[in-house]
């Protein structure tokens, strides 16, 4: 059964001594993934590196976390870049709070903004970063229902504020953090939303899932995120697999052939 690793950083230095180890274990998953871009220097890599394969694919954008006064300058490089790259989807992108020192909101908000204009524009499914910022995350995505869609990564927020999400045509994204037993609100997530609408992730190198928390964590780790959800749900690992592979490509809007 195929797997899709909807946002994956594989392309980060962490991985420059065992990349190909780490591809060809994603191969004998049978495991699609979306390289993911958080600025334009790493959406080129992401670019890149999902041309070495067919079943791999790449989004261009930039973290909220490097929202500044070059804002402008930065959106037109990104922009440069989409207009001659097939990218499959924006971001991520988004909102974050989490940090004081963090770039003031308001610097965010505009580089959210314009990005959700760039992906009106060129017609691209998106990639939303939240964190501790879901209300104004939903006021901006809410302008533009029905004109933008794609997934709210690493989603860690109620199932109440999923299904709102969901409302406005979103796609979830649940990650190893369910696997953590301290995630009493993401297993809550993962056991109650409609099915219709979740999608996996691994966010590798980040957010290792149990029983390999607290190391680096790849593409091919997915697996267990995976367990972790059937077990919750009461559901064979393959029947989660087709569902969520399934969702990956109405999100991302890909044909398969």
């Amino acid at each position: 059964m195929p797997i899709f690793d909807t946002h994956s950083h594989l392309y980060e230095p962490i991985f420059d001594e065992d990349r190909d180890e780490c591809l060809m274990r994603m191969a004998s998953l049978n495991l699609s993934a979306m390289f993911v871009g958080f600025d334009v220097e790493s959406s080129k890599k992401a670019y890149n590196l999902a041309t070495r394969n067919k079943r791999y694919y790449s989004s261009a954008g930039i973290h909220p976390s490097y929202a500044s006064l070059n804002n402008d300058s930065n959106l037109q490089d990104l922009e440069n870049f989409i207009s001659t790259h097939k990218v499959t989807a924006l971001g991520e992108f988004g909102l974050d709070y989490y940090y004081d020192e963090a770039p003031s909101r308001d610097l965010q908000k505009e580089l959210f903004i314009k990005q959700m204009e760039l992906a009106v524009k060129y017609n691209l499914p998106i990639i939303i970063h939240t964190r501790e910022a879901w209300q104004d995350t939903y006021d901006i995505l809410k302008r533009y229902q029905g004109r933008v869609f794609g997934i709210i990564h690493c989603y860690t927020g109620s199932i109440e504020m999923a299904r709102e999400f969901i409302k406005l045509g979103y796609y979830i994204a649940i990650g190893g953090a369910v696997t953590f037993k301290n995630a009493r609100v993401v297993k809550e997530v993962a056991r109650e939303i409609d099915l219709n609408y979740l999608v996996v992730e691994t966010d590798c190198p980040y957010i290792t899932p149990v029983p390999y928390r607290g190391h680096r964590n790849e593409s091919s780790y997915i697996i267990y995120t995976l367990n972790e959800i059937a077990q919750i749900r009461g559901m064979t690992v393959e029947e989660l697999e087709k569902i969520t592979y399934n969702n990956a490509l109405k999100a991302f809007r890909i044909e398969v052939r």
